[in-house]
């Protein structure tokens, strides 16, 4: 399992000419250990295809359109459940305090919501600890899945091997909302400019009122190594 997350983790960021010359090695870890289902495997074949055939400018222009110029598929997960970037500040300090604990230290410039980052944390992990912080976050890659899927692109073929090896389902309340919110148009470049009007993350402590509950809920379920359910039952009452 921990050969699969570096594998999508190497997958998920910019491309590089470093990751077009492991594209055959990534290949034979998703072959060899990707629980699947069949389709999506498929799907990552024909990425991977593409990563190898490809003009890495090409590939580098199709990444920034889905993932930085479109707020709706960001791989920052965080962003996805903060209404607006300032909020997510604590949320930064206690996630990187996370992985300190777990050994993997990272540079100042990196947020640690970066779903590449998570998945290479992951990867330290043993199996059972992984796949439970794995489903923390679940809403979000099912809804990232659903919106790379509706535009047919190959990378949601990872986000659906994720949701298999999670071995979890989001509440349908969680993925509902996600699946309320505006879904980006990045040829719009107006709309996203006025999108992206935030203010710049705050990383250190903030505020106290300014903080997401509900990613205070999945951090606190990340440290205390409680199931989903569990919390998720406690948060309903």
């Amino acid at each position: 399992m921990s050969n699969v997350f570096k594998a999508f983790s190497a997958l998920l960021s910019y491309p590089t000419p470093a990751l077009k010359a492991a594209a055959a090695d990534i290949r034979a870890v998703v072959h060899a250990d990707a629980p699947g289902p069949i389709w999506a495997i498929d799907k990552i074949d024909g990425l991977l295809d593409e990563l190898e055939t490809q003009d890495i400018f090409e590939l580098q222009e199709r990444y920034v359109f889905l993932f930085d110029r479109t707020r709706s598929l960001s791989l920052h997960l965080f962003e996805h459940v903060h209404g607006e970037s300032r909020d997510r500040g604590q949320a930064m300090v206690d996630l990187k305090e996370l992985y300190g604990r777990g050994g993997l230290d990272i540079d100042a410039n990196e947020l640690p919501d970066f779903l590449p980052l998570f998945l290479e944390y992951l990867s330290t992990r043993p199996a059972d600890e992984a796949r439970r912080l794995l489903a923390e976050p679940i809403a979000v890659i099912v809804a990232l899945k659903e919106r790379l899927s509706k535009r047919k692109s190959p990378y949601a073929a990872i986000l659906a091997v994720l949701e298999a090896m999670a071995k979890a389902a989001p509440l349908e309340s969680d993925i509902e909302e996600l699946r309320r919110a505006p879904d980006d148009d990045p040829t719009d470049l107006e709309a996203l400019d006025k999108a992206w009007e935030d203010a710049p993350v705050i990383f250190g402590p903030g505020d106290a009122s300014g903080d997401c509950p509900k990613v205070s809920l999945m951090l606190d379920r990340m440290n205390m190594g409680e199931k989903p359910g569990d919390v998720a039952r406690t948060a309903r009452s």
